[in-house]
């Protein structure tokens, strides 16, 4: 097979290496407008997992990679004046010019023909190949020159990358306060001499500290100052570094005819995971490999191995590109997490991308989860604390005996919480919904051990159907339908009741059954009173711009909060059930759910129960397990609101991660009774 590789960085290098040794009849030509000792960056990160990886795939490269590394398994957190170390955590890494070194020395012995300082700025320079390869980068020339549906878009923080003369034994996270706000550093060594310094800000702190208008020696000056501590004396180097914002690069296909894309031009991972060489080497594994299955002897096998390896990396990348994702957005909102406690503040960070959870955490450093248990019990000069999710929650004058909420089997829970109860006959969901909470068993769920939680709530447009066990939202005949209400005459779905928009009396009417069922709800002996403002209920249909066209869409909201604060005991905890964004376009953003979330607490609610989307029909999801706990950490930080959350918790490890990182301080259990 003739093969044109375009860019030769650990992607391209990597992969011919892989083709030449599977079949050394393979006619392989790099072209790399770069000199061979020419590289932008520091070091690069390997986890023990691809290096596994790279051991089968080319135990010779895999040698030479290993005997040049710098190995350490600790992460230091700087935050506070404090410096919090948690260990185990095993990372190797190498100077990225060192790596690409030992690349090109293997493609060599090979034959691979490498072809530096060689600019190619149209694909049509290239010789015929049977197979081109674009790994030229987030820039490739190759992909701009097809249609690869291709989507970039910044993400994260302004960061620049440096090098420094100190040598460091750990990865360290630092973070400094500045009058312009939070600047970050993420540091690790890579050989014996130097370490990398990538420092990082939201762009407004960026543009208010002037960094947009320094010089590069003003840009260094100014860093090396606001880390010297961290520096001990060391200065920071430059390699061509400058102020960047970080691509997101995704593409629809990652092959079009012959041309396959690979590493960054496929796909980009924010370096806070640091894992864009490990990505990019996988990927020259895969596509490998998928030659060796599906052979090269005619178009439709090369073809048949371009499908297998999209098929068999997409995937994981979108794995990846989430979690970095997760990540990136961590890094610009760090400052919001600046109220948590030092531990907590450093579980937060090291939990942030979803890829290592509480018992994780205990297995790679027992004393540091152990310290961090004693901490969020409030009780640090014990020898040991409960797991986070046994840990009571005062709210108010609630003692709520464990974290756990259920919605069934009150068993080993701390707060069961009812299904919904419907506040008159026109605000039930389907014929089942219960109306009025004078039946509950609240005596029952006492006598287990647990608190009482009542969901009052309205149906709205959504109301008026059969019950989920014969489809979501599915309307019910109209002889057996009754009239619904809502803030606009706008349909939930396209077989839906038309509403009628609520009027004055309507609202006044709406607003005395709320109270009259917290009114209720106290008589029976409920602990806790939940209202529901979400997915696309009554209440969350006026805070939604897709369903309620008035500018003060917490006029009403705020009247039923109140009405139902009066009629509720002041000691008695009062959660709002809220959707804090509709997942739709146009639709409410996490930001208005920021700000509902607040006025709701300044307005007397005691904790926020996250939820997101169903605003409306044609609402844009993201489910996936703990969906909801990023937007909770937001609502937590921002509006700083105790809050509840779910979004598919299925076990108690899940439950620790989320409690011990101060992203929740409730969590709704998805467990079968």
């Amino acid at each position: 097979m003739k093969v044109c590789v375009l860019g030769a960085g650990p992607a391209g290098l990597y992969l011919s290496i892989l083709l030449k040794r599977a079949d050394p009849a393979h006619e392989i030509e790099i072209f790399e407008r770069n000199a061979p000792g020419a590289t932008f960056g520091w070091g690069v990160v390997f986890s023990e997992e691809t290096l596994g990886e790279l051991r089968d795939a080319d135990y010779a490269t895999f040698l030479r990679i290993t005997d040049t590394f710098a190995r350490w398994d600790a992460i230091d957190i700087r935050y506070r004046g404090e410096v919090l170390r948690s260990r185990g955590h095993g990372f190797s890494a190498i100077a990225r010019k060192k790596l690409l070194a030992i690349l090109q020395e293997r493609c060599r012995e090979l034959g691979v023909v490498l072809r530096f300082e060689t600019s190619i700025e149209d694909p049509a320079e290239l010789p015929e190949a049977d197979l081109v390869v674009a790994s030229d980068g987030v820039n490739s020339v190759l992909r701009r020159s097809r249609d690869f549906g291709t989507r970039s878009t910044p993400q994260g923080c302004k960061y620049i990358w440096y090098g420094t003369d100190l040598v460091l034994d750990a990865f360290r996270f630092s973070f400094a306060e500045t009058e312009h706000g939070l600047i970050q550093t993420h540091s690790y060594p890579f050989d014996e001499h130097t370490s990398t310094v990538i420092v990082e800000c939201p762009e407004p702190t960026w543009r208010a500290a002037g960094l947009d208008r320094m010089s590069d020696e003003e840009s260094i000056a100014f860093c090396e100052d606001l880390f010297a501590r961290d520096l001990e004396g060391h200065s920071l180097l430059s390699n061509k570094s400058a102020w960047l914002s970080f691509p997101r690069i995704r593409n629809r296909r990652w092959s079009d005819g012959n041309v396959v894309l690979l590493g960054d031009s496929a796909h980009t991972a924010h370096f806070s995971i640091g894992s864009g060489t490990k990505l990019a080497m996988e990927d020259a594994v895969s596509l490998a490999n998928a030659f060796v299955r599906h052979g090269h002897h005619d178009r439709a096998a090369i073809r048949a191995a371009l499908v297998h390896y999209e098929l068999e990396r997409r995937p994981m990348v979108d794995r990846f590109q989430q979690a970095a994702a997760d990540s990136a957005g961590y890094f610009e909102r760090v400052r919001h997490h600046t109220g948590l406690p030092p531990r907590q503040f450093a579980v937060n960070l090291l939990t942030r991308s979803g890829r290592i959870s509480h018992a994780n955490l205990a297995l790679r450093d027992p004393e540091f989860v152990r310290r961090a248990d004693l901490d969020f019990a409030g009780e640090p000069d014990r020898l040991f604390a409960p797991p986070p999710f046994l840990t009571p929650l005062q709210l108010g004058k609630a003692l709520i005996p464990n974290r756990l909420v259920v919605t069934g089997d009150p068993r080993g829970a701390g707060l069961v919480r009812t299904a919904p109860i419907a506040v008159s006959e026109d605000g039930r969901i389907t014929p089942e919904t219960q109306v009025g909470v004078a039946s509950y068993p609240v005596d029952a769920v006492h006598e287990a051990g647990a608190l009482a939680m009542a969901c009052l709530t309205h149906a709205g447009r959504r109301g008026a159907t059969r019950p989920a066990r014969f489809g979501v939202d599915v309307p019910l005949p109209p002889d057996e339908a009754w009239p619904l209400l809502s803030a606009s005459a706008v349909s939930y779905g396209p077989l839906s009741q038309v509403p009628k928009a609520a009027d004055e009396a309507d609202l006044k009417r709406i607003r005395d059954h709320f109270a009259s069922a917290a009114a209720e709800a106290a008589t029976a002996g409920f602990d806790l009173l939940e209202l529901d403002f979400a997915q696309g209920r009554l209440l969350a249909s006026f805070l939604s711009p897709l369903t309620n066209p008035a500018e003060d869409r917490l006029r009403f909201p705020l009247e039923v909060l109140s009405a139902c604060r009066e009629a509720w005991p002041e000691e008695r905890p009062l959660v709002v059930r809220l959707t804090v964004t509709d997942w739709a376009p146009r639709g409410a953003t996490i930001e208005d759910g920021v700000a509902y979330a607040r006025a709701f607490a300044e307005a007397g609610a005691s904790m926020i129960h996250v939820e997101a989307g169903q605003t409306v029909a044609e609402t844009r999801p993201v489910y996936r397990r703990g969906f909801l706990t990023a937007l909770s950490d937001r609502i937590r930080a921002e509006a700083a609101v105790p809050t509840l959350v779910g979004g598919h918790l299925t076990s108690t490890d899940e439950v620790n991660t989320v409690l011990a990182a101060g992203r929740a301080d409730l969590c709704l259990l998805d467990v079968e009774a």
